[in-house]
């Protein structure tokens, strides 16, 4: 069931954090990748290297996920060099904080173009494919922020809410092309996007509200991520799948 052999997965933000050990796993049970990444093209290069080791073919693509232009070349470029795509995990995203009468229009545009826009954009380019081929699994990453607000990152939280509307709309809308639409919703995890504000003085408050008293680890969300897209959860689509050690527990 966890046997991806012969898939291709293509997982944006794949340099580091979730996306990375998200494509390293799947690599590991057999799926070729391509990974999108933004300007670390050296991190980019070590986790291509990392799965190319394993045998599997690996595409690292530098894509702007704000660009609708990058978005749709990216997705061609995964179908051109590797024969089709199986898998999309829309995983790229920022976090960045403003109060709401502080918030400036270029802080507001550049999350939803990145959060909200690139997920659209990757997707609307990769369903035609999946469309011919009737079968493939689109996962997006949202957040407990997308669920309960976060404030001071309302308008990231706005943009993950969003996630969560774009998976139940899709979910619905593709399934009578075998098309799966989920989304795993992480809470606090240890990565370099959240690790100054884990361990800035607020960090011990941020930790005391998970009843499993700790941040995840990326390879704790790359694990269900992975299992959306397997087998196991064949009859599963419009989810929500949370992932935050009890910190937001959501019907």
């Amino acid at each position: 069931m966890f046997d991806f052999k012969g898939k291709v997965a293509l997982i944006t933000g794949g340099s580091r954090g979730i996306g990375a050990e998200t494509a390293l796993l799947f690599a590991e049970l057999g799926a070729d990748i391509a990974i999108s990444y933004l300007s670390n093209q050296k991190q980019a290069d070590e986790i291509k290297s990392q799965i190319t080791k394993m045998g599997r073919r690996c595409l690292a693509i530098k894509a702007d996920m704000g660009s609708r232009a990058d978005c749709f070349e990216l997705v061609d470029t995964t179908v051109k060099n590797l024969g089709w795509i199986d898998i999309l995990v829309n995983n790229a995203g920022i976090w960045t904080e403003a109060a709401i009468e502080n918030m400036s229009d270029e802080i507001l545009d550049r999350t939803i173009d990145v959060n909200i826009k690139g997920c659209f954009y990757t997707t609307s380019a990769a369903t035609p494919y999946m469309k011919q081929q009737k079968s493939g699994n689109i996962i997006f990453i949202s957040s407990t922020a997308g669920q309960r607000g976060e404030a001071g990152h309302s308008h990231y939280a706005a943009s993950k809410g969003a996630l969560i509307s774009l998976t139940k709309s899709l979910a619905p809308e593709l399934a009578a092309f075998n098309i799966r639409v989920n989304c795993v919703a992480p809470g606090w995890v240890d990565t370099d996007m959240s690790r100054e504000a884990l361990e800035s003085d607020m960090g011990p408050k941020y930790l005391s509200l998970i009843p499993l008293g700790r941040a995840g680890h990326a390879r704790e969300l790359a694990g269900p991520i992975v299992f959306m897209a397997s087998d196991w959860a064949g009859f599963i689509t419009g989810e929500i799948l949370n992932v935050n050690g009890g910190a937001v527990l959501a019907g």
